[in-house]
């Protein structure tokens, strides 16, 4: 087994030697297409196996096999003209690439390349990438499964590359959400902010996992799972990702979710459950708001998603999204967006987390959980605390999925505790504020009187005395 982390290593340092690369984002979008190819084209071999009339969409002297495997193949020069020219290239080519048999994979194909741009200018440099990337080998389900976790590390770099952490999601959260709302087979699932498809690869592996065991079964599946995005290297890293979780002709679309017509929404294109990260803070298209209501019109792209979303869900259809504590309060447009979430649909559930969870992005952040058709009596809060001991997360203290346990079991029983708690929606502060503090953290801030305070002072300088002091006999000495 290749050792998965030093290849991707050695591609980074390969590509930071290219002048013709130039920071983070240019790096991950080259090592996207050519990702793509790989494993598309390992893909195109399984189905080949098991298919006997199946046939790749990629013309055959553009398959990653026939010019890529080849530690000694074309190299330099002659790469380069094989990627980029203008007329017969692979980046030409597949720009156009059309097919009767297949056609949605053959617009998969075109939509990566239409959005992608090969930035290496050493012929000789890109061949080093490309022996790198054939250690990979991703019909090998260790390989496979190891390098599900650098993929991973490959989209935190995304993320640190963007704006805002809006293009990722830790696996922890993933997981939660979706193991939470508990998509079935046969559901059609949505992400309409899908990024790199964490939400839907964890759909994906929880419905598979649970419910297939036919190969109709797993027919159905493929047909369920849908994800929409518009940024060009979130899409092709995210429909890679489609792929490697097994999705033949991934229901995959590059657009701006935002731009769908508000009222063309019916109960055609609504779906069962959606799993979503909006962006917040992003900068919208010129127009867009006017798609929507002139009561719920914003600038605020995540607000907007709240009101796409709730549209989107069928009667019954259940949505777990992730929202900054900006759209949980605030007056005028807020105001009148929340009152239809809660007016429409069943909020039952808001799950509060540290500050850092996003890092290095530093949002508090809310899970919601809703589902439409019934209108909302009372809201459960429950506190996500940080580790005993640790002060936030980081880059090497990411939250884990393990942490949830405590909620995880709590969540069928609903009782009040410490870090658990209830508000009846006619509770709830003027205009409909979500943003409701822990009342058993309240009490003990309360109780904690003046006493209490000149003790924990009195502690502390008295150890900063026992310190001076041993620093003063040190020196003495």
């Amino acid at each position: 087994m290749s050792n998965i982390s030093a290849i991707v290593k050695n591609v980074r340092n390969i590509m930071r030697q290219d002048r013709g690369i130039s920071g983070d984002a240019q790096r991950l979008e080259q090592l996207g297409w050519m990702l793509f190819l790989k494993i598309l084209d390992e893909k195109d071999q399984e189905l080949e196996l098991i298919r006997t009339k199946y046939k790749s969409v990629i013309p055959d002297k553009f398959q990653w096999r026939n010019w890529a495997t080849n530690p000694e193949g074309i190299t330099g020069e002659e790469l380069l003209v094989f990627i980029d020219d203008a007329r017969n290239g692979l980046f030409a080519t597949l720009r156009e690439l059309k097919s009767s048999a297949t056609p949605q994979r053959a617009a998969l194909v075109r939509e990566v390349f239409d959005g992608s741009n090969n930035y290496m200018k050493s012929g000789y440099e890109m061949r080093k990438v490309i022996n790198q990337l054939n250690q990979f080998d991703f019909n090998n389900s260790d390989d496979r499964h190891i390098f599900g976790t650098i993929y991973e590390s490959i989209l935190v770099e995304l993320r640190d590359a963007g704006n805002k952490g809006e293009y990722y999601t830790p696996r922890a959260i993933t997981q939660l959400m979706t193991r939470m709302t508990n998509p079935r087979l046969g559901e059609h699932v949505l992400d309409p902010a899908a990024g790199t498809c964490g939400f839907l690869s964890a759909a994906i592996d929880h419905i598979r996992v649970h419910q297939v065991h036919t190969l109709d079964d797993e027919a159905t599946l493929q047909k369920s799972i849908s994800g929409w995005e518009l940024k060009p290297v979130s899409y092709v890293l995210g429909l890679t990702n489609l792929i490697l979780h097994g999705m033949d002709v991934p229901d995959w679309h590059y657009i701006d979710s935002l731009k769908t017509e508000y009222n063309s929404i019916g109960p055609r294109q609504q779906v069962d459950v959606i799993l979503a990260n909006p962006p917040f803070g992003a900068s919208i298209a010129d127009g867009v708001e006017g798609n929507f209501p002139q009561s719920y019109r914003c600038r605020e792209s995540a607000d907007l998603f709240v009101i796409l979303m709730i549209q989107l869900l069928k009667p019954g259809g259940r949505c777990a999204i992730v929202l900054p504590d900006g759209c949980i309060t605030g007056d005028g447009y807020k105001e009148r967006i929340r009152e239809k979430l809660l007016t429409d649909c069943n909020l039952h559930t808001i799950v509060r987390l540290p500050q850092s969870t996003f890092h290095p992005a530093t949002v508090s952040t809310n899970l919601l959980f809703f589902e439409k058709g019934t209108p909302t009596k009372e809201i459960w809060y429950y506190e996500h605390r940080l580790p005993e001991g640790q002060k936030s997360y980081s880059k090497t203290k990411a939250i884990q999925f393990d942490e949830f346990a405590p909620m995880m079991e709590w969540w069928d029983k609903r009782e009040e505790n410490e870090v658990a708690w209830r508000v009846q929606i006619g509770d709830l502060k003027k205009g409909f504020d979500l943003d409701v503090k822990n009342p058993n953290s309240l009490i003990q801030e309360q109780e904690l009187g003046v006493q209490d305070c000149l003790t924990a002072f009195r502690k502390s300088m008295g150890r900063v005395e026992a310190a001076l002091a041993a620093v003063e006999k040190e020196y003495a000495a």
